[in-house]
């Protein structure tokens, strides 16, 4: 009797899950992130390497990113993320991110900066055409621009992708947030397609930050968030892990749990 029970309710739960349809968040996607277990501690460089492994097939769109929050004497100043993007307004479906909000007072702005070199088919200041291929390594980093500064307290920090294939580094642009240092670093996958859209899946690995005492620190393991149900996520996307690094799925069964701690490869 007790195993009937137990049968019944997890089918009432499977049948609750959301593995279809489009996500219900207020942004129309479904998100999950991989957060690092670092210290807190002023960071001044931060960065992890991506790899579109099995690439969209629909025309949605679809953001894998490096996200870091600027901090100022222990107080948050906003954040930014830089990310390659499957686009269909881009040329090719491909571009590259890099934008950011303040944070604090209720002001969700976004934050200011230099104009990319890079064009952009749909003039979007943020977002810029990038001819990315999947099956490529691509390092994502986020650090101090030459100058440093845009002054009146405001700091620039420059975004860059590096092709790790032809060694190429891309500069998207420099972008200026309060704050003299990067906190909370983390990884992510926000995605706007269906909850049954083909999978897709991709890799991060060399997760990587520099302290501002000039030190290395490279997390152990990190810690699996997903959008809730309740907030509009689908219940088919998950983390795993690789002998290389660290995967995030769409349209698959879910493998570990939310919270879940996962075990980062070493290179």
């Amino acid at each position: 009797m007790v195993i009937d029970l137990l049968r019944r309710v997890r089918s009432v739960w499977a049948s609750n899950l959301r593995t279809a349809g489009e996500p219900r968040s207020s942004n129309g996607a479904s998100s999950f992130h991989l957060v690092w277990e670092v210290p807190q501690v002023p960071l001044v460089e931060v960065s992890a390497t991506l790899e579109v492994l099995m690439p969209p097939s629909v025309r949605r769109l679809y953001f894998w990113a490096l996200q870091v929050s600027f901090a100022s004497e222990r107080r948050l100043q906003g954040g930014a993320h830089l990310g390659l993007q499957w686009h269909p307004r881009h040329p090719g479906s491909t571009a590259v991110n890099w934008g950011g909000y303040h944070s604090g007072s209720g002001d969700r702005s976004e934050l200011d900066g230099t104009t990319s070199e890079l064009v952009s088919a749909r003039r979007n200041p943020n977002t810029r055409d990038f001819p990315w291929r999947p099956g490529r390594r691509y390092r994502l980093h986020v650090g101090p621009a030459p100058d440093g500064s845009a002054g009146d307290g405001i700091a620039a920090w420059r975004g860059t992708v590096t092709d790790l294939e032809t060694g190429e580094p891309t500069a998207v642009r420099d972008l200026y947030a309060p704050g003299s240092y990067l906190v909370s670093p983390m990884v992510w996958s926000e995605v706007f397609a269906r909850c049954e859209h083909p999978p897709v899946t991709v890799r991060w690995s060399d997760l990587t930050a520099i302290t501002a005492e000039g030190e290395t620190a490279r997390p152990a393991t990190v810690r699996v968030n997903y959008q809730a149900r309740s907030d509009g996520g689908c219940d088919n996307t998950s983390a795993s892990v690789d002998e290389l690094g660290l995967l995030q799925a769409t349209a698959v069964a879910r493998q570990v749990p939310q919270g879940a701690i996962l075990p980062v490869p070493r290179a």
